[in-house]
């Protein structure tokens, strides 16, 4: 996992700000916290969005420029949130694996009772620290600096208080597209070997895109996009090899859905959405 805090995060801050800027009965979410991380043109575009016809601007111009990206992040925010509010009922420990600039923390009600340990490369945690320099953190909150690449979550994760024999919920958000496999075989194994029954949240992409992106909508002009950022897409998974995969890694399959069909239960307009149906979500539980 390198440090993408200046690009997927702040992308990712800005379609969280532009949704909660709709009015309570149609928002899937609310983050307010997601502001404070707008820098440059992304807070211009999120103060116009003040007045119903900014926001349709904002969201307009975001569509056009990378199709269906908003939605996808829209729709993974609101089923990651929906899912982890479940797991916390009786988790009482949730890890964010990559957190960027996540603030489930803060804003899930589900969260108040839990530890949090956010995870992330050591300037990621620290621009987001400085960020919310006048927010309090509370003390179950616990920032952990790791470099992926070099150190152990298994031993990290153990200095700042994680109990293995405790149940837990492990997000890992808008990630795995970004690494080796080897990278992900060693996270999911390092995460089997906490308690029976804890449950991963992840997203991934379908490995289509990778090996055939034209025939997915806007894929080839987002690859390449991302190529140019030196940010390349380097892993995804056929959703028909996922339970096996998964499986042979000591986890149980227990859902697995396209951020489309996310966004389909939603019952609002789909305007703007066509795009990244190659984006998916899925809950696996350690076995």
């Amino acid at each position: 996992m390198t440090n993408r805090a200046s690009l997927t995060a702040g992308y990712m801050a800005l379609f969280r700000a532009l949704e909660s800027r709709r009015p309570p009965k149609e928002r899937l979410f609310s983050d307010p916290y997601a502001p404070v991380f707008l820098r440059g043109w992304r807070t211009w575009l999120y103060r116009a969005a003040r007045f119903r016809a900014g926001l349709r601007f904002a969201e307009a111009v975001l569509d056009h420029s990378a199709p269906g990206a908003r939605a996808a992040g829209i729709a993974r925010t609101k089923w990651l949130d929906d899912e982890a509010t479940l797991a916390l009922r009786t988790a009482d420990q949730l890890v964010l694996l990559g957190a960027g600039f996540d603030m489930r923390a803060h804003r899930l009600p589900a969260a108040a009772r839990a530890t949090v340990f956010e995870l992330d490369h050591p300037l990621t945690s620290r621009a987001k620290q400085e960020s919310l320099r006048n927010i309090a953190t509370p003390p179950r909150v616990r920032y952990v600096a790791i470099d992926f690449a070099r150190e152990s979550i298994t031993e990290v994760l153990r200095q700042a208080g994680f109990e293995y024999a405790r149940p837990a919920c492990f997000i890992w958000e808008g990630v795995t597209n970004y690494l080796t496999a080897e990278a992900i075989d060693s996270t999911l194994r390092q995460i089997r070997r906490t308690a029976a029954g804890n449950l991963l949240l992840f997203t991934y992409i379908h490995r289509g895109v990778l090996d055939r992106p034209q025939q997915f909508f806007g894929a080839a002009k987002m690859i390449a996009r991302l190529q140019s950022y030196g940010e390349p897409w380097t892993f995804g998974l056929y959703p028909e090899e996922l339970e096996t995969y998964l499986a042979s890694r000591g986890f149980a399959l227990v859902k697995d859905l396209g951020v489309e069909e996310v966004w389909r239960e939603t019952r609002r307009s789909n305007a703007g959405t066509r795009g990244y149906e190659f984006y998916r979500l899925a809950a696996a539980r350690v076995s």
